[in-house]
């Protein structure tokens, strides 16, 4: 198997490539983290995914 030339990579597979090759990094540390949504009036609705590992806010207990 050969390496695709970085040039040539999708701005996803850059970005996959470069969350998972630290030493202890697995395939959820590439998982989208935010989710967009283009509403009927032209705005764009930016939100955490759900399935997002780390979220913003106080942990719940």
């Amino acid at each position: 198997m050969t390496e695709k030339d970085p040039a040539d990579k999708s701005f996803d597979e850059k970005r996959h490539d470069q969350l998972t090759t630290a030493p202890k990094a697995d395939e959820g540390d590439a998982a989208p983290r935010v989710t967009t949504e283009k509403t009927d009036d032209g705005v764009t609705r930016i939100d955490i995914a759900d399935t997002a590992a780390v979220r913003p806010g106080k942990p719940t207990e």
